[in-house]
């Protein structure tokens, strides 16, 4: 049965009521997205027809999910908010910290013993305010969260911007940040600006070589990064009814990469039978009396353009597979076209490394065909040029997956099976050789292939592709394999061509598995105590923010200018810092150490307007801090893409920058620096970018008449004497300028709960 029923039946038992109610109001069809989204405003929110892209609306989400890396910062501030309990059904995974090294027994024992403070910790906040807690090993956070908890027609938040595979059964889910998860916790209204709407027709069936992923890989190229930003995605037609629940869940979970709010698909037959598979039949017999409701209307589907801010189409009968990258999820290349690609490009042939796994491609569906490819190899007498790394998505996949033979078909091929956990996705892989820095290519079924993501060497080219591709590839040694053209040579030397990939949407003989790793809270967590050693250096208590002083910026200093794409990871670092995760002073140490500055073009080493000197980002922020000298971000386009974390806007804040001056955000890091309490503008004229120099003074002013649609003025005093001035736009609400006049969303709710 599935966790958490009385609440999903709530929600169906509610559901046609309120789609009627919102008929009456907007007297046209519904999106699925729609009648999602209108099924779960905020009690406080009137029913309207609220402006897409423009209006900020209040919402109620289902539940709330949190994985271990950013659930330390979110609870810490929970903590503060005076509650007893959270409001809404919760749960945290544990499934970041794992480091891929040897193997799944040592590198989980290793993680065990090195986080113990942080595990007990989040074990401890968890059962106190009724979370339901994943220990290690239970597997990635978005698999098990399909798995268990995501449900047709629901609505969730999740502190990973991954959340979005929750939408391969039919939800919108959304990747937040801490600060915003504490809201629903904390039975806060949940706000966020209504998205536009991006409809994605897929027509025809996925064959032979092509996946899932090639779906998303191909509408990376054609959105590209920023595409989707600010819109949902949704996606309906005959071409989706045919993918499997899981291969939806691919699909969606890579709709981060365009910058998409979420993504979503339709209930369906295959999303009833992932939820029988996954023993939660109770919720397949309730999601099949309110079908009609849980997609989009007939209408909408026949005429699409007149529904969606924007339709694309795509022939999946036509779809070849495609690799994505290096350096950047969007740039795709059809496999095809990569023997030409590589050799203009200089992208290194050789594959070393070939791993498949992550929160993306981690299903039992996925391993049965990248194993049915490596198994047909095998039995021709071909082994793999390149090192294999597994990651299972969860205890229950990997379970099934070793009682049907799977993993032993990796074994065989000298695959090192790697924990249940995220491990090289977010550079949680302790690779051999890194640490020289050599150019190389690897190939991975991830989502993101950012620059020293994976491996921390700023040298690895990352290529991501379906799983398929990526056993195929490993077979090869070559990235510019093509399986549909290409052979390979055995051990007797006989040319080979390898048999298309063959595989099981669901297990044949069902899911199985021991302990599925779940913890349930305690019944009454209020005689549990909370500790923290003043002393740890993984935990730290939060202060709270200083609120607004009621005055004008002036006298800034330019901390940087980041010069090309600054994702979060350039702003705040995964890797060996996700140990500080819980420390907010300590992680504050990698603050913009990944950002190129734009005007030496190097990493961590910025000028000093004290010492006239260049030194790494953080102490010269510190030094700036000690002195009490106000600074200033500047950044480009899509400022802040890609993870949730929210640490990327905490630890400027912590440090003492006062305003993100950019050319356009993304949207989670936006709202992230919105709830902390900081200052985030744009350029109104992009151009003005380049009016920022080194050793400018800034003043940014306007805050004491600071209103919705109102532009701010930022000065620039530069060295010579001379000036410029020009506006910056904001997108501050009324309530989120209350946020910044009190120092951050959570002081506002500490005040009001008190």
């Amino acid at each position: 049965m599935a966790f958490d029923i009385n609440m999903i039946k709530k929600v169906y038992q509610e559901l046609p009521s309120k789609i009627k109610n919102i008929r009456q109001i907007v007297k046209r069809p519904l999106t699925l997205t729609e009648k999602i989204l209108y099924s779960h405003l905020h009690t406080t929110t009137e029913l309207k027809e609220y402006t897409r892209g423009k209006s900020y609306v209040n919402f109620a989400p289902d539940r709330v999910a949190m994985q271990d890396a950013t659930a330390q910062m979110a609870l810490l501030q929970f903590m503060q908010a005076g509650k007893k309990k959270v409001a809404v059904p919760s749960t945290a995974h544990l499934d970041h910290l794992i480091q891929a090294r040897i193997g799944a027994d040592k590198d989980l024992q290793d993680a065990i013993n090195k986080n113990n403070e942080v595990y007990n910790f989040l074990e401890s906040v968890s059962s106190k305010y009724g979370i339901g807690f994943w220990k290690p090993g239970a597997g990635i956070i978005h698999q098990v969260v399909l798995e268990n908890y995501a449900f047709p027609g629901g609505m969730m938040i999740g502190t990973d911007s991954h959340t979005v595979n929750a939408g391969g059964l039919g939800m919108i889910a959304i990747g937040v940040g801490g600060a915003d998860a504490v809201d629903v916790m904390a039975d806060m209204p949940w706000e966020l600006k209504m998205p536009k709407l991006i409809g994605i027709k897929l027509i025809g069936k996925l064959n032979g070589w092509t996946a899932p992923k090639d779906v998303i890989l191909k509408v990376a190229g054609i959105l590209t990064a920023k595409g989707g930003t600010g819109a949902v995605v949704e996606y309906f037609g005959e071409g989706a009814i045919s993918l499997s629940g899981t291969g939806k869940g691919t699909i969606c979970n890579m709709g981060a990469e365009v910058g998409a709010t979420t993504s979503t698909f339709g209930y369906d037959k295959s999303m009833e039978r992932y939820l029988r598979a996954t023993d939660r039949s109770d919720v397949a017999d309730l999601a099949n009396e309110v079908r009609e409701h849980l997609t989009g209307d007939a209408e909408v589907y026949q005429n699409p353009e007149k529904y969606f801010d924007q339709v694309i189409e795509i022939n999946l009968d036509t779809l070849t597979p495609h690799l994505n990258g290096p350096f950047t999820p969007d740039l795709a290349t059809p496999v095809s076209e990569m023997k030409e690609a590589a050799k203009t490009n200089d992208w290194p042939i050789d594959i070393e490394w070939a791993l498949i796994g992550s929160c993306t491609n981690s299903s039992y569906e996925d391993l049965s065909r990248a194993a049915s490819i490596i198994k047909d190899a095998l039995d021709k007498g071909v082994k793999p040029k390149a090192t294999l790394g597994i990651n299972p998505g969860s205890e229950q996949v990997r379970y099934t997956a070793e009682r049907d033979g799977l993993i032993a078909i990796f074994e065989k091929a000298g695959a090192k099976i790697f924990t249940n956990a995220c491990g090289p996705c977010i550079g949680q892989w302790a690779r051999p050789g890194a640490e020289k820095e050599e150019k190389n290519s690897i190939v991975h079924s991830f989502n993101r292939n950012f620059r020293k993501r994976a491996d921390g060497n700023p040298n690895t080219n990352a290529f991501v592709a379906s799983p398929e591709m990526v056993a195929a590839i490993a077979l090869s040694g070559k990235l510019d394999f093509n399986p549909l053209t290409d052979t390979l040579i055995t051990e007797s030397n006989e040319k080979i061509m390898l048999a298309e990939p063959t595989g099981f949407e669901l297990p044949p003989k069902g899911f199985d598995v021991k302990d599925n790793g779940y913890q349930a809270p305690a019944k009454d967590g209020s005689a549990i105590e909370i500790i923290v050693d003043p002393t740890s250096d993984r935990l730290q208590l939060l202060t709270p923010f200083a609120a607004w002083d009621g005055k004008d910026f002036t006298d800034l200093k330019l901390l940087i200018k980041a010069h090309g794409k600054c994702t979060t990871d350039h702003i705040s670092m995964a890797g060996p810092w996700l140990k500080y995760r819980g420390h907010l002073d300590n992680i504050s140490n990698n603050c913009l150490i990944g950002a190129i500055n734009a005007f030496n073009m190097k990493a961590d080493s910025v000028k000093s307007q004290i010492t006239g000197e260049y030194a790494a980002v953080p102490s010269t922020q510190r030094a700036y801090k000690a002195k009490d000298i106000g600074t200033v971000v500047v950044g480009g386009e899509n400022y802040g893409e890609g993870s949730s974390r929210e640490h990327a806007a905490m630890e400027p804040r912590h440090l003492g920058v006062k305003a993100v001056v950019v050319k356009s955000f993304a949207r989670i890091h936006e709202t992230n620096l919105k709830k902390q309490g900081m200052l985030g503008v744009t350029f109104v004229n992009s151009d003005d970018y380049d009016k920022v120099l080194e050793n400018d003074t800034i003043a940014i002013t306007g805050l004491t008449s600071f209103a919705p649609g109102k532009n701010l003025i930022m000065n620039l005093k530069h060295k010579d004497g001379t000036t410029d001035s020009f506006e910056v736009a904001h997108t501050y609400n009324k309530e989120q300028i209350v946020w910044f006049k009190e120092g951050s969303a959570l002081n506002l709710i500490k005040k009001q709960n008190q």
